[in-house]
């Protein structure tokens, strides 16, 4: 970046690029450039796992050797910064593709990534990756197919990401079932421990 592009562009986007890397790194199976986009201490909260970037990365890499087909694409951008210290949400949807009832499906889910960052010896890092689940669907590939879904599962995981829980549980996942949603306590928690992080807070 050149000097004269202030220093605020130029955090928000070396920001953009951590969000853009990590999905295109991801998606590729690019393992060790994925790793980059971490901290050593970053940790990554999903329907299907929590824990560490490193068991993330090593769990995700065996998914992909399994099969397990998983996809993101991403949307526009809102970057707070304080600091050495930002809180970036961009608008995503994730993709997974899988059998349900033996029937070949899409389930496409709306949300948000709210990530923790942090700049340290000049880079700035996810310390801490978080989506925010909106909406979801699920769609047979052949659109003649019957898909007849188990109400009282489907109806047992929240709303924003019901269909995601359901084809993850099919595959074998353990699903957390209070991650945030569009509205909500979960999501307003999130959002005050963005605030709190801003301020100088320790995750």
């Amino acid at each position: 970046m050149t000097a004269d592009v202030p220093g605020d562009l130029q955090a928000r986007l070396a920001i953009r690029e951590v969000v853009e890397n990590w999905a295109l790194w991801r998606d590729a199976g690019d393992w060790e450039r994925f790793r980059t986009v971490w901290h050593d201490d970053g940790r990554m909260m999903a329907t299907w796992f929590q824990g560490s970037a490193d068991e993330f990365i090593r769990v995700s890499r065996e998914g992909w050797n399994r099969g397990v087909s998983i996809l993101h694409f991403l949307g526009g951008s809102s970057i707070d910064i304080d600091g050495d210290r930002a809180i970036a949400q961009t608008k995503m949807t994730i993709s997974q593709r899988g059998d349900v009832h033996g029937v070949r499906c899409d389930v496409v889910c709306t949300g948000r990534f709210y990530d923790f960052f942090e700049k340290r010896n000049g880079r700035w890092g996810v310390v801490l990756r978080q989506p925010i689940y909106e909406k979801d669907r699920i769609d047979p590939i052949d659109p003649t197919a019957k898909l007849e879904l188990e109400t009282e599962l489907l109806n047992s995981f929240p709303e924003g990401y019901r269909h995601l829980a359901y084809i993850q549980t099919k595959i074998g996942y353990a699903v957390k079932r209070d991650m945030p949603g569009l509205k909500g306590a979960e999501v307003e928690a999130l959002y005050a421990r963005g605030q709190r992080w801003l301020q100088g807070e320790a995750l």
